[in-house]
């Protein structure tokens, strides 16, 4: 049976990408329903991907007519824009700290202004689709993750392709097909384990310099922290693990990442608003080369890579990206093509350490029926367990503010997250993003 699928924030840049991975999918659909607060970007989106996809698609300007009638309603939504983002880091850099999107006080700040948006939007889907599987994509994904499971009653899950391009990557290294035994919480998991043909190399791996090089799109970490750990991080613990030196590198480059798509944007929507219908197709994919270039490149090594983007791979070709995680968990709803991906969801004791309802980061076997962790992890291990409980206490408390609308909680908020920890910066710089963000003014008496 065709399903139709709606997708809020359907302006998206990657919403072409998505398209052309929903068209290969296998599923059956009828309708893909696009559904943002910019009709003009929606309408360009979905020009673009009416040229990838084999099934209808159809902007909207009502949410509640977009998601009528949806099976999956999706979630990729980004309250303020580009704009936003490249906002929230120059003030983290102004006030010491790193400037990133989902991490730090830039995340923070992120969280802030879209948690009351998810949540509208979410509670709308529960009484339009209250049926519906919502697969969110929403950064900070885990948090987002964490608010929906909190404050409804939506069948939930959130996705993000970190910990699968980590798999890639080491299968890359080791020439040859893995399997990863992964935990933790969104842009804050790790590798514990390392499996091939039957055989665990993780030591092999862990004793490799040239091999942990191999794992990331630059030098991020030093193989001896790796070592020390006896785990394999994800990309973004290098904003825990190098805070300084990701400072330092932006502080050097003059800009930060989301100055930079903030400019490839502007570029993009301008080379297609005078493009001929034949031309924006591949407008569009080097713009997403261009963007893939310059990944990392600037908060570790003071640099961007974007004269060297001709030599990145088709991104319609790419054996990963967030657009095949989707897949993955569409095929395994709806395909009848079970999946196993790592996915976020309820913790329902899956790691000891966390409460039933906190989101985790885990394996998880996907089936008409959900998505149900794989395994037990246990108990997490000493070297990231103390992180681990920060983060997600941090999570909960800054929840709560943009629920409750609490200044005084999105500060103690920060002071428990290890990245500020402190009270009067995080007072500090709380106060400049509130004073420059309008979508914080809920947060200003």
């Amino acid at each position: 049976m065709a399903i139709k699928l709606a997708l809020i924030g359907g302006g998206g840049v990657r919403t072409p990408l998505l398209i052309h991975g929903l068209a290969e999918s296998g599923v059956d659909i009828s309708e893909l329903a696009l559904y943002d607060s910019d009709l003009k970007r929606a309408e360009v989106m979905a020009s673009l991907g009416q040229a990838l996809a084999g099934f209808p698609i159809k902007p909207y300007t009502q949410l509640e007519q977009a998601v009528e009638g949806a099976s999956v309603v999706l979630s990729s939504i980004r309250v303020g824009g580009i704009a936003a983002r490249a906002r929230d880091e120059r003030i983290a850099i102004e006030h010491g700290f790193a400037g990133q999107e989902t991490t730090g006080p830039g995340g923070a700040a992120m969280a802030l202004r879209t948690v009351p948006v998810v949540l509208e939007q979410a509670r709308v889907v529960e009484q339009i689709a209250p049926d519906a599987w919502y697969v969110s994509f929403t950064n900070p994904a885990g948090l987002v993750s964490q608010a929906v499971a909190t404050h409804t009653k939506l069948k939930a899950i959130g996705i993000c392709d970190t910990p699968c391009e980590l798999f890639h990557q080491i299968a890359a290294a080791l020439s040859g097909p893995v399997e990863c035994d992964y935990a933790g919480l969104n842009h804050l998991g790790w590798v514990r384990r390392v499996m091939q043909n039957g055989v665990d190399v993780t030591q092999r791996l862990l004793a490799s310099d040239e091999l942990l090089k191999k794992l990331y799109p630059v030098d991020l970490f030093e193989p001896d922290l790796i070592r020390s750990l006896e785990l394999i991080p994800t990309e973004y613990l290098y904003f825990y693990y190098a805070q300084r030196r990701a400072l330092r590198n932006q502080l050097k480059a003059g800009s930060t990442r989301g100055a930079e798509i903030e400019h490839l944007n502007k570029e993009l929507f301008g080379a297609l608003a005078h493009a001929a219908p034949n031309d924006a197709l591949e407008i569009y994919r080097q713009y997403l080369m261009r963007r893939n270039a310059s990944y990392f490149k600037l908060e570790a090594e003071a640099g961007t890579a974007f004269a060297n983007y001709k030599d990145q791979p088709d991104p319609f070709a790419a054996a990963t990206g967030y657009h095949r995680i989707a897949v993955d968990v569409l095929r395994g709803l709806y395909a009848n093509s079970p999946s196993e991906v790592v996915v976020n969801v309820p913790n329902h004791g899956t790691i000891d350490d966390l409460a039933d309802e906190d989101v985790v980061e885990v394996a998880c076997h996907i089936t008409s029926i959900g998505a149900k962790p794989t395994h037990k992890i246990g108990r997490l291990p000493d070297s990231v367990r103390g992180l681990v409980l920060s983060v997600k206490a941090y999570e909960r408390t800054l929840i709560r503010a943009a629920v409750e609308k609490s200044r005084l909680l999105a500060q103690r908020a920060l002071l428990e997250y290890p990245i500020v920890g402190q009270w009067e910066p995080a007072c500090e710089v709380l106060t400049a993003l509130i004073a420059a963000d309008p979508d914080l003014a809920y947060l200003r008496s």
